[in-house]
């Protein structure tokens, strides 16, 4: 990556695009850093540490929500309509057919995602502002004393950040290099991280035995957390390729086909996406809790907030089972046998020893459960086993830092980043070439 990089500032052209890129995220991080008025940060912080789920949106931004800063939600409000988008796009047949119309059709459903986004963020922020309002967390003075003025302030900054920050993702995305969602994740994700280490790092220059014992725990950590990264790096370019023969056909003079092809079926096809799903399903009620019924401890609410917050065993089982389930279905969702058949058999390939047609789609579909399993015990060990180890060593500071979400992202943002230098270096060499 390190060699892409450095050839990459070698060419003009790409080396622009790589600064712009670089720029865009150093507006995105000061906007993280500038606060709103009227938000009490010190209640906020304390409100978003104790909550699973504002804990996980927080780590996202960098830590932007827990500071109350202008860009607060960050990409969330984003992400959670993209899924929604995506969701109901596989089930609307209008929709269907809208994802399938090329460039028109895209940009109506990017449009509806930007509608969407701007109602969960404005649901969001009116979220916020009614729980940290009731908790003391507002700063009502600043607006003389009205504290709908002040929530409507709060909640206007809120929605503003959070629909400049799509803005900012798409410019990178058009200007810039790589997918402009995904690298302000990947800054949010870094920024908490360092954070985290530097915290733990002053708490070692202190001195003395505990900073002895201190010292080992981050050795471990490390060791630890270098294996983890091998260990995604490595199932995340995991495929089973399943070999293509194409017969060859006579078009007018031309003799076509002939050449076999490898179709690839990746292990972790859903990448970090049924992670996310099973969290939020078993986070949000938490939310809900937090914000409206704070006060209660007991009954239903309680029990959730005992027994089904982090680090429970009944909230390993259900998360690992959400996480399987997801992971099927997100799959099947993406990957469709049947069409896949249908395309092989139109272009006169075929599976060796199959037949065209239905027992190819079968032979795909078993494959493909077959992997999806490998890939959603992976998942299920991420979201469990890292944190629990991490614990174990004596770093559960910084395990909210490298959360098994967490280092997912940054891995595969980092190698989808890399490919598209690659492409950007490779597209320039042709051109040079053809010149």
């Amino acid at each position: 990556m390190f060699k892409t990089l450095a050839d990459a500032f070698k060419i003009k052209e790409v080396r622009n695009k790589i600064i712009l890129t670089l720029v865009l995220l150093f507006i995105y991080r000061l906007g993280c850093w500038l606060p709103v008025p009227g938000i009490d940060a010190e209640v906020l912080g304390r409100k978003v540490e104790g909550n699973t789920f504002l804990n996980l949106l927080s780590l996202v931004s960098g830590g932007a929500l827990s500071q109350g800063s202008l860009l607060a939600l960050g990409v969330s409000p984003y992400i959670t309509s993209s899924i929604i988008i995506q969701l109901l796009a596989g089930v609307i047949p209008s929709w269907q057919q809208l994802s399938k119309d090329g460039a028109d059709g895209r940009k109506k459903i990017a449009f509806y995602t930007k509608v969407a986004a701007l109602i969960i963020a404005l649901a969001q922020s009116i979220g916020i502002a009614v729980s940290f309002g009731s908790a003391g967390g507002t700063n009502v003075e600043l607006f003389g004393g009205s504290e709908i003025l002040c929530n409507g302030f709060i909640v206007l900054m809120l929605v503003a950040g959070s629909m400049f920050t799509v803005w900012l993702g798409e410019k990178i995305t058009e200007i810039g290099i790589g997918n402009g969602m995904s690298l302000l994740i990947f800054v949010g994700i870094l920024s908490s991280a360092g954070t985290a280490i530097m915290n733990s790092f002053q708490d070692i220059a202190v001195g003395g035995k505990a900073a002895q014992t201190a010292i080992w725990q981050m050795i471990l950590f490390f060791a630890m957390l270098i294996l983890i990264f091998g260990l995604v790096v490595f199932v995340d370019g995991g495929e089973r390729k399943v070999k293509v023969n194409y017969a060859k056909q006579m078009r007018g003079r031309k003799m076509y086909g002939g050449q076999s092809q490898d179709l690839p079926i990746r292990v972790n096809a859903g990448g970090v996406m049924p992670i996310i799903f099973a969290t939020s399903i078993l986070t949000f009620p938490q939310m809900l809790f937090s914000m409206f019924w704070a006060d209660k401890t007991g009954g239903f609410i309680g029990w959730w907030n005992k027994w089904m917050g982090a680090g429970t065993w009944i909230y390993a089982i259900a998360l690992s089972g959400l996480i399987l389930a997801f992971a099927y279905f997100w799959t099947l969702f993406t990957f469709d046998s049947d069409e896949i058949s249908r395309q092989i058999q139109q272009n006169g390939g075929f599976v060796n020893n199959i037949r065209p047609g239905k027992p190819t789609a079968e032979y795909l579909h078993t494959i493909n459960k077959r992997i999806t399993l490998i890939g959603a015990l992976f998942l299920a060990f991420m979201a469990l086993v890292p944190t629990l180890a991490f614990t174990a060593i004596g770093t559960a500071g910084l395990t909210n830092a490298f959360s098994a979400t967490g280092m997912l992202i940054a891995v595969s943002v980092a190698l989808e980043f890399n490919k598209q230098m690659e492409a950007q270096l490779m597209m320039k060499n042709y051109r040079g070439f053809l010149k």
